[in-house]
């Protein structure tokens, strides 16, 4: 993956609207709302079926989706879920100042929670925030329960191999291979894994990881690098 490239990032439909202090709690046959926010229920209900509106609409109309999403903040501006879906919406339009803005209202409500943490690495690394970028994706492998834990390792090493530390990148690396099922393409991590050791000077370890590469990613981008690497390796 390119760091100077964002990538196409698939919004979950599947996952259930997370609670957050001033967000509209959603039980069969019943709406409760948390209380103390100075959010009405009319509100929060309102702001619910807005960010449902933008769920829907997200992929055949992503200005409707966008208008939706903040339709639903103007109704409850702590609504998480919208700011996060509005930071990735930012992001693929590359306004990355804007979507850092949406994925740090997130943290506000939530500071566990490790997508907006990674995703919020991952804009501070298209704006060249790269020691930033470190400690948010550090801090997104702090919560135990975060369910794709080798998206942030992965980016966390590459991270780490831009400012020079490659025995941290490599651990990284090989800590995100752990996961499974995986979230990263193997192919991916293990070219990372392999050039970073490659530029360790680990020359064993570094043909191993890159004659997986050719493997996993046959007549692919990072079968072709890994290709160029090795070659070099045999010389």
């Amino acid at each position: 993956m390119s760091g100077r490239r964002f990538g196409n990032v698939a919004l979950s439909r599947s996952r259930a609207l997370l609670l957050a202090p001033c967000v509209l709690a959603v039980l069969p046959g019943l709406l409760s709302m948390l209380v103390g926010c100075g959010v009405t229920e009319e509100k929060i209900k309102k702001a619910n079926g807005y960010y449902q509106e933008g769920l829907s609409a997200l992929d055949r109309d992503r200005q409707k989706a966008f208008v939706s999403f903040q339709k639903a903040i103007q109704m409850n501006p702590q609504h998480k879920e919208a700011h996060y879906a509005l930071g990735h919406l930012y992001a693929s339009q590359e306004k990355y100042k804007q979507a850092e803005g949406e994925f740090r209202e997130v943290l506000r409500s939530d500071p566990d929670y490790s997508e907006a943490h990674t995703h919020l690495g991952l804009v501070l690394i298209q704006q060249d925030r790269w020691e930033e970028a470190i400690r948010s994706f550090r801090r997104a492998l702090e919560n135990p329960l975060y369910a794709t834990p080798d998206l942030a390792r992965f980016h966390l090493g590459r991270a780490l191999a831009h400012e020079g530390d490659m025995k941290g990148a490599t651990e990284a690396f090989e800590d995100a291979l752990l996961v499974n099922p995986p979230n990263v393409p193997r192919a991916a991590v293990n070219f990372e894994l392999g050039r970073a050791y490659y530029r360790l000077g680990y020359d064993t370890k570094a043909r191993e990881a890159l004659t997986r590469v050719t493997s996993l990613d046959k007549g692919g981008e990072y079968a072709a690098e890994a290709g160029k690497i090795l070659e070099r390796l045999r010389r």
